[in-house]
């Protein structure tokens, strides 16, 4: 039993004293070698562990390491049994061997399999070139937040829509800024409507000579200006601008997306985060479901212009907890009612899923989680930045969100947007944030349970917040 923790162990006690050492050598160096590495150069380990084929490569390795152990283990209880066991002594000798070769393998096998997925996950989410893109920021490797204080990244939801021709490309319907601080975790969220028209483009970008005016056909026709809303301009804009334009970029739609939503928000956009909605049940399947209020009834397919009715609806009610299906349509659901609407519960979705998604919950459903985001998830965030943004969602999740939705009743004109005073309105939105100030919560918007619970507020505004608390956004309070 010691040889089995202590491979060689067992040898060393029978004789073989060469073999033991050196295996019980080997094994004292590798655990003491990476246990040092470790807590000494820990972002060499890790770097080391997410370069493309490292995990695949793990895993393999704890395989042959498993069988070996196991052998050793047989081995070592060969020799050390008497030279002429009962039948009884032989079996139980057997059935020792077989309790510890599966404490020792199965643990192995778990991690290998995680390994392989994970590295699996990695090159089908961020792929396997680690060149970086033009669109990307320079970072620290040794501390990315040491020169940079806030990290904001474009959350874009499209697909291509049940019966749509697969030529027209994907439609963008979901443009969503998610500007955290990288000190606090303190993030707010922008949305901007589908159907925004005259998305800017720098003047020093390259962008700017096809699109001088952004990106409007100056036309009065319907169609044609439907043409080009912003979420057209993933599909489109590839369709008329040389890839080259940008230099490298991993998807010129997103990086387009980038370069445009950032200037008419007056942030620098670090990376992208695509999301395939059709494929997003899936995911929200694998966390297990997630909590909402549901304050209006909410329309399962339908089409308005179309005249198409819905299939059925979410029906009122707080705390809902929704698997997949019912959650892609809470979070799409539009017959009948405005884009404003779905804009919404759609901060509500990502409120949920950064609020309620334990570590617990993603290493239990890892592989479904896994599974779910190859076919859901595409993004530019670099391999080497991932552990600390794992560190940097921790202290997003100990935040209450806030949030910005650009619509008429805040002064948003979709068809002619005023970016000048966007802008001014992003920048006092992140004020707001950074010093903690928050509306009253008001009795109608305090919910019962862990779906969204009634705000605090740390600190009273003089004036109407400019931005919203998610919390209180995403509360039960009944429309009637």
């Amino acid at each position: 039993m010691l040889g089995a923790v202590i491979p060689g162990l067992g040898l060393w006690r029978a004789g073989r004293r060469v073999a033991g050492g050196i295996l019980m050598g080997l094994f004292v160096v590798v655990i003491g070698g990476l246990a040092g590495l470790y807590f000494t150069n820990r972002n060499l380990v890790e770097s080391t562990v997410l370069a493309p084929g490292a995990l695949q490569g793990i895993a393999i390795g704890l395989v042959v390491v498993a069988v070996a152990w196991v052998a050793v283990i047989g081995i070592s209880h060969l020799v050390l049994r008497p030279a002429n066991p009962s039948t009884g002594q032989r079996a139980a000798g057997a059935a020792v061997v077989g309790v510890l070769s599966f404490v020792v393998a199965a643990p192995m096998a778990v991690g290998a399999n995680l390994a392989w997925t994970t590295g699996s996950l990695l090159d089908s989410v961020i792929g396997t070139d680690e060149t970086p893109n033009s669109t990307q920021p320079t970072i620290n490797a040794a501390d990315p937040w040491k020169d940079k204080d806030r990290l904001n990244i474009l959350i874009i939801g499209g697909d291509s829509g049940t019966g749509r021709a697969a030529s027209e490309g994907d439609r963008t319907d979901t443009v969503i800024v998610a500007s955290i601080d990288t000190h606090t975790g303190a993030t707010t969220l922008f949305t901007l409507p589908r159907n925004t028209e005259k998305m800017p483009f720098p003047k020093d970008s390259p962008l700017s000579k096809y699109y001088p005016n952004g990106f409007t056909s100056g036309s009065t026709d319907l169609y044609t200006r439907s043409q080009y809303l912003l979420n057209a301009m993933y599909r489109v804009v590839p369709t008329v601008v040389p890839h080259d334009v940008l230099g490298k970029t991993k998807d010129f739609g997103a990086s387009v997306m980038k370069v445009s939503v950032g200037y008419a928000l007056g942030l620098d956009i670090d990376y992208y985060v695509k999301v395939n909605m059709d494929g997003f049940k899936d995911f929200i399947n694998a966390i297990g479901g997630i909590t909402v209020n549901i304050n209006y009834k909410i329309p399962i397919g339908g089409q308005t212009d179309a005249g198409i009715a819905p299939d059925g609806y979410l029906k009122p009610g707080p705390n809902q907890h929704l698997m997949g299906h019912d959650a892609l349509w809470y979070a799409r659901g539009r017959y009948g009612l405005d884009d404003y609407k779905r804009m919404e519960r759609q901060r509500c979705v990502i409120n949920a899923v950064v609020q309620q998604t334990t570590p617990a919950t993603v290493l239990a459903n890892f592989q479904s989680i896994a599974a779910a985001g190859e076919k859901t998830i595409t993004t530019d965030v670099p391999r080497s930045l991932l552990t600390d943004l794992v560190d940097l969602g921790v202290k997003v999740k100990g935040t209450k969100l806030r949030s910005i939705v650009f619509d008429p009743s805040s002064g948003f004109s979709s068809p002619d947007p005023d970016w000048t005073a966007v802008r001014k309105k992003v920048q006092k939105a992140l004020k707001e944030t950074a010093a903690g100030i928050e509306e009253t919560a008001s009795p109608s918007a305090t919910a019962s349970s862990t779906a969204s619970a009634s705000a605090t507020p740390t600190k009273k505004a003089t004036n109407k917040a400019k931005s919203d608390d998610l919390e209180q956004i995403c509360a039960y309070h009944p429309e009637s």
